[in-house]
């Protein structure tokens, strides 16, 4: 996501839009990991998004992975979304595995916001942000499938020929727990924004300017 971060942080700057009235619910963080810490999604956020932008004070949101009740602070988030009208639009990528969130193939497409374990894939993949594979969390709070599919609009983004196969099953394999983002299916509103090597497993080409409706 981060090269649409700066997209969004370059037009606010250039005053095209603003974040004022925006509130933002992130979809997930890590158990177990500070806010401060590096590794986190509220650092992430501060440094590539919230940090550049004029969203006012206490509008962003992100679950509190240092929670002592982590069921507690995942009922809370689900409360906090539900207390804002719920969600207009929500930002997605996925996974290799074809995980949206940190919902893991397995998932169940009735889940709400709660506490996950992380695939071995998952953790090498979003090791970046962490000394070494070993130091990402095994554990992370999360929205739901359900919670997701409550949205009003998805983007889901996908770059790179790793989320290829990922992509052809969400959109072209049968609808299953196996592949998370498949369910994204059944909610009628949706858009895929892929670049070509992500597309290059698709069996049929869509010809509208490379995009395709979900």
């Amino acid at each position: 996501m981060t090269p649409l971060y700066a997209r969004l942080v370059a037009a606010t700057r250039a005053g095209l839009i603003s974040f004022r009235t925006v509130s933002s619910f992130n979809l997930d963080e890590y158990v177990g990991v500070a806010p401060q810490s590096p590794g986190s999604f509220h650092a992430y956020m501060q440094q590539h998004l919230f940090g550049h932008v004029d969203m006012e004070a206490g509008r962003a949101r992100i679950p509190d992975g240092t929670a002592d009740d982590v069921a507690a602070e995942a009922a809370r988030y689900e409360a906090q979304i539900a207390a804002a009208g719920g969600i207009d639009l929500l930002l997605l990528g996925i996974g290799a595995n074809g995980h949206i969130g940190f919902n893991e193939p397995g998932s169940d497409f009735a889940s709400r916001t709660r506490e996950v374990r992380l695939d071995e894939a998952t953790r090498i993949a979003n090791a970046i942000n962490f000394p070494d594979p070993a130091s990402v969390p095994e554990r992370a709070i999360t929205m739901g499938i359900a919670t997701i599919l409550e949205a009003r609009r998805i983007l889901l983004v996908a770059r790179g020929p790793e989320k290829a196969a990922a992509i052809a099953a969400a959109i072209e394999g049968p609808i299953t727990a196996a592949c998370p983002a498949s369910a994204l299916r059944l909610h009628g509103n949706v858009d895929i924004l892929c670049d070509e090597p992500a597309a290059a497993a698709l069996t049929t080409r869509p010809h509208n300017n490379n995009r395709r409706r979900a």
